[in-house]
């Protein structure tokens, strides 16, 4: 506990803190801030450089956690002696409005811990949290993976094939890419900003300490909004703003969640305070606080590329601030290259197969795209040398241009709530991603309350920070004419997180309190009422709206199933997993056991892989692996005559996940139930010829089956849901076989619908057609003598083709269930 105090410390305040006080760019102007902005910033500063010290390191391949902390140190003395231990702040102490900042602490602590247990693959999430552990266990971005490297050349289409490109050769898992084979070398899919933060958990509490580093964020998010509101707007509207952003269901969702937007609004928003401190709050630029903010907004593109839309609004706004007289900072714009730059090496380096989309999104610009940005271009030029020089039209720019704005954006808001269709080209999730905004996170009051503050801000104070107002315009024009994600909620709202919602609930309170403003006293009070209510209805809306996700754990209790499944696998084995062709989930375990639990995993790439290579690879496994095993649930088809599989365990356990919904708000949490076996693989046969197959299916089957739905029981039996072609691997036949028996039902197929008849087919000879009533009977199809000859006479396993009309439950009963069902599988018997 108290090396864990001692080394946050260290990360994530004392380097700040010491370059904070250094006597160096007007520290008095520093000093005059208040002491919880002070506290932010050495924090700020602190992770800055910690973050940017696991990068250097990481990417010459000589992380260590131990070797972060002595960088750090050695970094403070350096400090302090280059200060000649000068470092005296005389500033005043606390206020009361340090308790506000407090107050938010207490309540984002509340809204974002405990964090999920999110570390499986399959998706963003756990791809950040398993590129943070790889950095943190390994020391390096790009990690040369020994079960990579020792895969024959022969095998690696059975595991990772070719994707024909120039920037990597294939996957190793989802979110990661393999950039040599011949080596191993893989690298993450996202850029390395948050999985740094990961691995500096990890080196201070392990798994725990990497969780909860997204919680750190969001608070840090919440109250990078609140000093950068406070500053623009005035304490009342930030403080506000900054309690309704803790309170909604996105910043609580994804407070808990790994995600890189969090991450985003508390760099976008600090660099934004750092901007107008260095810029706006003095005749001269604060050259202190220029280098923070060109730093801040230069690290973003170590986060993500979108991060570009920030960079751009900031420096479109520093520059536009010269009609009146205001100089870009050359601290800033130094500071700025020079991470742009290190950036740029980064992304086209190991990232390269990260940035090649943001290349294409550039290239496939239409010429109407490229027609109008030109037009932009020389129209701000244009007007900033005309402005600049021609006082009268420097006038008429001061006063029209906040009012193009204000019109511009209130007719694209109206348009985008009330009348924007999905037509030709235009997606739903495109057309309708305002309104969705509106509905699902903050209600229309509110965006129609930020409009109206929108307005007021734009009219009244922009001239005051340019920059800030440009930032939320750009990225709400960007997202809302493309969001640019599939409409799945929650996932969909993380393009809102960063900067929208943030300037939607600023812009709203600024509306909501203005009144206070009024030179009357009544006015005052009135106005201030008013807006006070609307405030708290929208609390309490939010409160309700995120009551379950905030009683909610995402996968609680999923790291200590891994971690009993891990201990199972030894350091000589080698655990085979099923390919996510074969529909289930069992791909997204192989990537924490290989990158958390440091064990040896392969992930199929078929569902039905070429026998012939499969049993070439077996061989040659069991000269280096003690056993090799196969985990699954959802069906693949390696066995034949001459390769069997050991039933060693089967793998049951329910989590908690929250539903999501296409187009619509998700409904609540259900069960995520996760049902596998685990196989090991021999040699041996599997049955004498002749012997007749028996396949109980639901039960042991995974080797057996292919395109059937996941285990079930029904009457008390185990079944499977046929889809519209599903396969039966017969893997004993003998030559005297003949005939097949179908244990089977339609279960319960509602009238109206087509009938269940099922067409059957053995190596592609035609059986015969059942048509399958309700309740589970049995269904014997005659087997030709020279097709179970040939059959038996064969290594390869004989196929058994299933062919049925299906129905989805969703559509003919309603509910969620949007499965292709075709009948239920009991039992398959070859005698």
């Amino acid at each position: 506990m108290l090396r864990g105090t001692a080394s946050l410390l260290l990360i994530a305040w004392l380097p700040g803190a010491l370059a904070f006080r250094l006597p160096v760019w007007n520290r008095e102007r520093r000093a005059e801030l208040p002491a919880e902005e002070r506290v932010f910033w050495q924090v700020i500063i602190s992770i800055a450089i910690s973050h940017a010290l696991v990068l250097a390191l990481g990417a010459v391949h000589r992380y260590t956690f131990e070797r972060l902390l002595l960088t750090d140190t050695v970094l403070c003395l350096a400090l302090a002696a280059g200060a000649r231990f000068r470092l005296r702040l005389h500033a005043p102490g606390p206020s009361r409005s340090a308790l506000v900042a407090l107050a938010l602490i207490a309540l984002a602590y509340v809204r974002f811990f405990p964090p999920s247990e999110y570390i499986i693959g399959g998706r963003d999430p756990g791809s950040y949290i398993n590129e943070g552990i790889v950095i943190a266990q390994r020391g390096t971005l790009v990690y040369e993976d020994p079960t990579v490297a020792s895969v024959p050349p022969f095998a690696r289409d059975l595991f990772f094939p070719s994707h024909g490109r120039s920037d990597y050769y294939g996957t190793r898992f989802m979110g990661f890419f393999i950039q040599d084979p011949e080596t191993g070398r893989v690298v993450g899919q996202f850029p390395h900003l948050l999985p740094s933060s990961v691995a500096m958990g990890y080196g201070i509490n392990g798994l725990t300490g990497a969780r909860y580093v997204l919680g750190v964020w969001a608070t840090l998010g919440v109250l990078a909004v609140y000093f950068a509101g406070a500053r623009w707007l005035g304490r009342p509207s930030a403080a506000a703003a900054a309690a309704l952003l803790s309170l909604n269901v996105i910043e609580v969702w994804f407070g808990r969640y790994p995600n890189a937007e969090v991450v985003m609004q508390t760099l976008v928003f600090a660099g934004l305070l750092a901007n107008a401190r260095a810029h706006f709050d003095a005749l001269q630029t604060d050259r202190f606080f220029a280098a923070l903010a060109g730093t801040l907004f230069g690290l973003l593109l170590f986060l993500r590329f979108d991060a570009v839309l920030a960079i751009a609004a900031v420096v479109f706004g520093n520059v536009l601030a010269s009609v009146r007289g205001r100089r870009v900072s050359f601290v800033f714009g130094g500071t700025l290259t020079v991470t742009i730059a290190l950036g740029v090496i980064y992304l086209l380096g190991p990232m390269r197969a990260y940035a090649t989309y943001p290349i294409e999104f550039v290239k496939n610009l239409l010429w109407w795209h490229v027609t109008l940005l030109g037009l932009g271009g020389v129209g701000a030029v244009l007007l900033l040398t005309g402005a600049r020089r021609l006082p009268r039209f420097r006038g008429t720019v001061e006063r029209g241009l906040p009012v193009v704005l204000i019109g511009g954006v209130w007719l694209l808001a109206i348009y985008a709530l009330f009348f924007r269709t999905p037509a030709g080209k235009l997606a739903l999730e495109n057309a309708y991603a305002l309104r969705m905004f509106a509905s699902f996170y903050v209600t229309l009051p509110c965006v129609l309350a930020a409009l109206a503050g929108y307005a007021l801000v734009t009219r009244r104070r922009f001239w005051h920070d340019p920059a800030i107002v440009i930032t939320v315009t750009l990225f709400s024009l960007f997202f809302f004419y493309k969001i640019r994600i599939h409409a799945e909620h929650f996932w969909a709202a993380r393009r809102f997180l960063p900067v929208i919602l943030p300037g939607t609930l600023l812009f709203a309170c600024a509306a909501a309190t203005w009144g206070l403003s009024r030179p009357s006293r009544r006015g005052r009070l009135v106005s201030g009422g008013i807006g006070l209510m609307f405030i708290l209805v929208l609390a309490l809306q939010y409160i309700r709206a995120s009551a379950p996700v905030a009683r909610h754990t995402e996968y609680a209790g999923l790291i200590s199933h891994i971690e009993a499944f891990a201990r199972t696998i030894g350091d000589r084995d080698l655990l085979l997993v099923e390919s996510r062709d074969a529909q289930s989930d069992a791909h997204v375990f192989a990537m924490p056991l290989a990158y958390i639990y440091d064990r040896s995993v392969l992930v199929l790439n078929s569902a039905a892989p070429d026998l012939s290579t499969f049993a070439a690879f077996y061989d040659w496994a069991r000269t280096r692996y003690a056993h090799v095993y196969f985990f699954g649930g959802g069906g693949t088809l390696l066995l034949s005559q001459q390769t069997s599989a050991a039933f060693i365990s089967p793998v049951r356990f329910r989590v908690p996940e929250y539903a999501s919904a296409f187009n619509a708000y998700p409904a609540g949490v259900r069960e995520k139930t996760y049902d596998f076996g685990v196989y090991e693989l021999t040699r041996s046969q599997t049955g004498e010829p002749g012997m007749w197959f028996n396949l109980d299916v639901g039960f042991r089957d995974d080797l057996h089956v292919l395109r059937f739905h996941a285990k079930e029981f029904a009457s008390g039996e185990t079944v499977r849901w046929s889809q519209e072609q599903s396969v039966v691997s017969v893997t004993t036949i003998g030559p005297g076989a003949r005939e097949v028996v179908l244990v089977m039902s339609n279960g319960g197929r509602p009238k109206g619908l087509p009938p269940a008849d099922v067409s059957v087919s053995l190596d592609g000879r035609a059986l015969g057609t059942a048509h399958v009533v309700d309740g589970f009977r049995p269904y014997t199809f005659a087997v030709p003598q020279d097709l179970a000859a040939a059959a038996a006479a064969r290594d390869a396993p004989a196929q058994l083709t299933l062919r049925t009309p299906t129905w989805r439950p969703r559509d003919a009963l309603g509910g969620s269930d949007d499965r292709k069902l075709g009948v239920m599988l009991d039992r398959v018997q070859v005698r």
